[in-house]
C-alpha cells in the first residue's frame, strides 16, 4: 500500500478499519487547518486509544508477523533483481572491453531515466508478486477487528484457511490494482523528477543542486496521492467476500472485479476514502449511523 507501507502498524490497523467503511467512533465538531468549524471524524490517536481499550496494546500490532515477512522477503527479492541487472551490465562491459567504470556524475538523460525506471519497475513488481500473499494475510488479520473474529490468527493457520476456502487465487486478491498503482506511481515520480531537474532547476547553482535532491521526494508524494485509489481498491479487493464481517455488506458490497469496485466507489465519491490520518472531514451528504457504525 506507499502510505500503507511506511506507516506504523497501529496506524495501519486504523487505516484498514475505516478503509472498508467502519467508523466505531462518531464524528465530532472541530476545526480544520484553516480554523473553520467542520464536522470531523476521529483521527489516528483516538482510534489507537479505542483499539487499546478493547484489545490492549497487543491490538495495535495485529498482522505484524506477516507484515514483517513481507518487508524482509520483498527487500531481498528487490535487491536480487537489481543485482541481476547490474551483473548483466558488468558482463556486457567486459565483452566490450571497457576497463574503466562509467562516471557517476554524468547528467541524466531521458533514455537513462527510462532504463533505470524500467529496471526499478521490474524489481518492485517481482517483490510485490512474491509478497502479496503476506499482504493479504496482514489486511485480513487487521480487518477482522471489526467483527471480533479470530479466523486469521497465526501465519500458518491463515495460509491454510485461504488455500482451503479460495485456493491459490485467494493469495493474490487485489494484486492487479496494487501492481498498476505501483507502476504508475513509479513512472510518474521519476518522469516528473526528471522534468523538474532538467527544465526547472539550473545545475550551475549550488542551492539548485541541493533542491534536486528533494525533487524525487516531492514528486513521489504527488505521485502517491494521484495513485491512491489503486491502493484503496487493492485493499478492498483483498478482504472482499473473504468471510469476514468487514469484507461483506453492509461495510462492503460484494464486488465482481476490481473495476466493479472502482466504478462503485467513484459513483459514491469515495475513491479517496482513508487517505488521511488526521483532519478527516465527514464527506458531503453522508450521515453517521450509530447502529452500523459507518457513514451512510
Amino acid at each position: 500500500m506507499h502510505i500503507l507501507q511506511d506507516c506504523p502498524e497501529c496506524s495501519c490497523l486504523f487505516l484498514h478499519s475505516h478503509l472498508v467503511g467502519y467508523e466505531p467512533l462518531p464524528p465530532t465538531m472541530g476545526r480544520n487547518i484553516f480554523g473553520r468549524q467542520v464536522c470531523q471524524l476521529p483521527g489516528l490517536f483516538c482510534y489507537a486509544q479505542h483499539i487499546m481499550t478493547i484489545d490492549g496494546k497487543c491490538g495495535l500490532f495485529k498482522g505484524l508477523t506477516p507484515r514483517l515477512c513481507s518487508g524482509a522477503i520483498g527487500t531481498v527479492v528487490h535487491s536480487k533483481v537489481l543485482q541481476r541487472y547490474q551483473d548483466c551490465d558488468n558482463a556486457e562491459e567486459l565483452k566490450q572491453g571497457l576497463a574503466t567504470p562509467p562516471q557517476k556524475d554524468v547528467p541524466s538523460t531521458f533514455d537513462r531515466v527510462i532504463k533505470e525506471t524500467t529496471r526499478e519497475m521490474m524489481a518492485r513488481s517481482a517483490a510485490t508478486l512474491v509478497t502479496h500473499p503476506f499482504h493479504v494475510i496482514t489486511l485480513r488479520s487487521m480487518v477482522q477487528f471489526i467483527g471480533r473474529e479470530t479466523k486469521y490468527c497465526g501465519l500458518c493457520d491463515s495460509i491454510i484457511t485461504i488455500y482451503r476456502e479460495e485456493g491459490i487465487l485467494g493469495f493474490f486478491a487485489g494484486l492487479i490494482p496494487r501492481l498498476l498503482g505501483d507502476i504508475i506511481s513509479l513512472w510518474l515520480c521519476n518522469s516528473l523528477a526528471y522534468l523538474v531537474n532538467t527544465y526547472a532547476l539550473e545545475s550551475g547553482v549550488s542551492t539548485m543542486n541541493e533542491m534536486k535532491s528533494y525533487s524525487q521526494a516531492v514528486t513521489g508524494f504527488f505521485a502517491s496521492m494521484l495513485t491512491y485509489p489503486f491502493v484503496l481498491i487493492s485493499n478492498l479487493m483483498a478482504v472482499n467476500n473473504c468471510g469476514l464481517v468487514g469484507g461483506c455488506p453492509p461495510y462492503a458490497p460484494i464486488y465482481s472485479s476490481w473495476l466493479d469496485c472502482w466504478c462503485a466507489l467513484q459513483k459514491e465519491g469515495n475513491l479517496s476514502r482513508g487517505n488521511s490520518l488526521f483532519f478527516r472531514k465527514v464527506p458531503f451528504g453522508k450521515t453517521y449511523c450509530c447502529d452500523l457504525r459507518m457513514l451512510i
